[in-house]
């Protein structure tokens, strides 16, 4: 075991004389420490009792203050912003029900690993639970979705020679460094009693005493690395697992490395955002023909891995779990800083590092094993490759015909954020012809919050970022568009079949009107007055050569936001999907 320390120090800011400050010393100290630990970008919702927080957010040179309205699209704004950034961003709400709009980007921000610093402006105690307004039981709201929850002491008084300002500062200090060592959610609730809007020209004595240097130490867990290398070495068939994962974090040498071992299998999604001709990315063509195959029970254990290793985070196909908690390898491995998963009952050996740094370290002690792992598979991948070319060329207008042509057009080195449900896998069908860096919520797989997430991870790259979304996810999430931080190159997608397409797919009697109203929830709704009301481009698409045509022009407008709504039909599209499963079957009963 060996543990990496990281220095922050103390930033010195310059302030002009328009400096405001809050007169209340704990919302002075919530905004200093904000600064100490790097937390820079804070998104607020309006209200009275977290003005004091305003005032202290709004007024510093050295933060970047956003103003959104819907405090379940303010969330996963700053949600979108932590996964481009890296690095923690605050959401600051006022007191009552705002607190619980957060909830579900506070969970999909604790189980995809981003830094959301939850600040809940709240209600002395004396005023909680006799009849005040706006006011609820927000003492460890969430309980366990958060890696630390900060409950401040009333600052009543507002006096700082006797508010609670060393237990609030010591708390400040523990929720932040969990935070940041951790790679995950917090929340500070703090208590604020009236008057709340005075301000002061400069931080209090007092406040100044509890800043200081910040040590933040990151543990790197290494117990399991010797049996790591000797299984490796004894391994015939080794499977290669790579989920949510940014481009960067992994370096070409592993990733060739992996590729050139005729041992291992590296399968992908397309949020991994590792691109390599050896890796299977469709997880899903591999696996779904297979289920459907008269030689199933063969394949399958042919495909059983003596040792299983995975890297990044959340898988999107469910076959890849079925399998492997039916065919369980003998070992399984996780490389990464972050928690190790039990997703396939294995119980994981962790590898608390970064994947880059373990194999820097094991590298020299892998050896060759004489396998036919890759050999024997590796034609059929290329075979379903094949297939999946000449099943789009014949057929219709549908969703699955749609998604083939958007990766066509996709730009180079776009960002792309797909949402979930069946967004996210019509993706992972399809190999990009040009590198892509791909998003997706992945943590609690939700719909909500898709396009609020995409608009903040835009506004934090400043780059070309599309959304490619089906209709009840975006008209979900429509509020996402209501702040004026869209950039202009940001491009929403929306694939609308009129209803949730996904669950003609699922189990269920399609016939019923029950199934309509309240599964598949038809609707007659379309994009254009929203697109309207917001200032954005809109263009209707209802045909493949529309399609085709109006592609490229959409990629190339960059002067105001744009919206593509392509209406495709409603009762084929999961027809289409599922033979394209029933076609794959002939490779492998060949």
């Amino acid at each position: 075991m060996e543990c990496v320390g990281i220095s922050f120090y103390p930033i010195t800011f310059v302030f002009m004389m328009s400096q405001i400050f809050s007169s209340i010393p704990s919302a002075q100290l919530i905004v200093e420490y904000c600064k100490r630990y790097g937390i820079l970008d804070v998104v607020i919702s309006p209200g009275s009792r977290n003005a004091a927080l305003t005032i202290g957010f709004s007024n510093d040179q050295s933060i970047q203050a956003y103003s959104i309205v819907d405090e379940r699209c303010a969330a996963f704004f700053a949600l979108g912003m932590a996964q481009k950034k890296g690095k923690p961003v605050a959401v600051v709400c006022t007191s009552g029900s705002a607190i619980a709009n957060y909830y579900p980007a506070v969970t999909e921000a604790y189980y995809s690993n981003i830094p959301l610093v939850v600040i809940s402006a709240d209600r002395p105690k004396y005023l909680i639970d006799i009849g005040d307004g706006q006011t609820i039981q927000q003492e460890n709201f969430f309980q366990k979705h958060v890696c630390y929850a900060v409950n401040l002491k009333d600052d009543t008084c507002q006096d700082p020679t006797k508010s609670p300002l060393s237990f609030n500062a010591d708390k400040l200090r523990q929720a932040m460094t969990q935070c940041l060592e951790k790679s995950m959610p917090i929340h500070i609730n703090a208590a604020f009693d009236e008057p709340l809007y005075n301000t002061e020209s400069a931080l209090f004595p007092e406040v100044k005493e509890q800043l200081e240097a910040v040590q933040i130490n990151k543990k790197e867990v290494l117990d399991a690395k010797d049996d790591f290398v000797k299984d490796w070495n004894s391994a015939e068939r080794k499977l290669v697992l790579i989920g949510v994962n940014h481009a960067t974090q992994i370096d070409e040498s592993v990733l060739e490395q992996l590729a050139d071992d005729p041992s291992v299998i590296v399968m992908t999604e397309i949020t991994s955002n590792v691109v390599h001709q050896n890796f299977f990315q469709s997880i899903d063509s591999i696996l779904a023909p297979i289920e459907k195959s008269t030689r199933k029970d063969v394949l399958f254990e042919k495909l059983q891995p003596d040792m299983l290793i995975t890297m990044g985070g959340m898988l999107v196909s469910k076959k890849i779990k079925k399998f492997l908690r039916t065919y369980k390898p003998e070992q399984h491995y996780h490389i990464g800083p972050h928690q190790a998963l039990d997703t396939f009952f294995c119980s994981p050996k962790h590898l608390k590092t970064r994947v880059n740094s373990f194999f820097d370290l094991v590298s020299a002690d892998l050896k060759d094993v004489v396998s036919s792992y890759y050999g024997f598979w590796k034609p059929l991948k290329d075979q379903t490759d094949a297939l999946l070319e000449s099943y789009t060329a014949k057929i219709p207008y549908t969703d699955f015909k749609v998604f083939s042509q958007l990766f066509t057009h996709l730009p180079a080195y776009e960002n792309v954020h797909f949402a979930n449900s069946s967004t996210i896998r019509y993706a992972n069908l399809f190999d990009s012809p040009k590198p892509i860096n791909a998003f997706s919520n992945r943590g609690t797989s939700g719909i909500d919050g898709s396009t609020s997430t995409a608009v903040g991870f835009a506004v934090a790259s400043q780059q070309p970022t599309t959304l490619i979304t089906g209709d009840l996810s975006f008209f979900y999430d429509s509020n996402a568009l209501w702040n004026q931080y869209i950039p202009a190159h940001f491009k929403i997608i929306i694939i609308n079949n009129s209803g949730g397409g996904i669950f003609r797919i699922l189990p269920g009697d399609k016939d019923q009107a029950y199934f309509q109203s309240y599964f598949e929830t038809r609707h007659e709704l379309t994009a254009e007055p929203l697109s309207q009301m917001y200032g954005l481009g809109y263009t209707k698409i209802e045909s493949m050569d529309a399609l085709e045509e109006k592609l490229p022009g959409f990629f190339s407008s960059n002067d105001k936001p744009q919206i593509m709504e392509i209406m495709t039909p409603t009762e084929v599209n999961d027809e289409i999907l599922l033979n394209y499963f029933n076609d794959l079957v002939q490779a492998f009963d060949a």
